[in-house]
């Protein structure tokens, strides 16, 4: 388990050094787990050594959310002050996530459908 706690921590780690040593505007986490989709990709044995210790953590992944939700507690005057553009971003951006998901599938479908040789590229 220690082994596979330090994997994901050292992925994580080159993810925030990537990050901030390259100026990039992608959460270092972020950057990490595409690391890992990669290396599992290259070597999908490490899956194995790693399967047990990720089911553990998503199975205790809801204690993740209580220092979120120790710091909304804690910042509930700025919430308060602040509430109508708070909404309004967390509104227009699950919107947008959700039309460029929409689009990103239907532009992936075209391109599986289209016969081959006549794929735009």
């Amino acid at each position: 388990m220690l082994n596979a706690i330090a994997l994901l921590f050292v992925l994580q780690l080159v993810g925030e050094v990537s990050a901030r040593s390259m100026g990039l505007p992608v959460p270092g986490p972020v950057i990490g787990f595409a690391l890992l989709a990669s290396l599992l990709t290259v070597r999908p044995d490490v899956l194995l050594k790693i399967e047990g210790t990720a089911r553990t953590i998503l199975a205790h992944l809801s204690l993740l959310f209580v220092p979120a939700g120790v710091g909304v507690v804690a910042n509930i005057d700025v919430l308060a002050d602040n509430w109508l553009p708070i909404t309004a971003v967390l509104v227009l951006s699950t919107v947008f996530a959700m039309l460029v998901s929409v689009y990103t599938f239907l532009f992936v479908e075209r391109l599986a459908r289209a016969p081959e040789g006549t794929q735009d590229g």
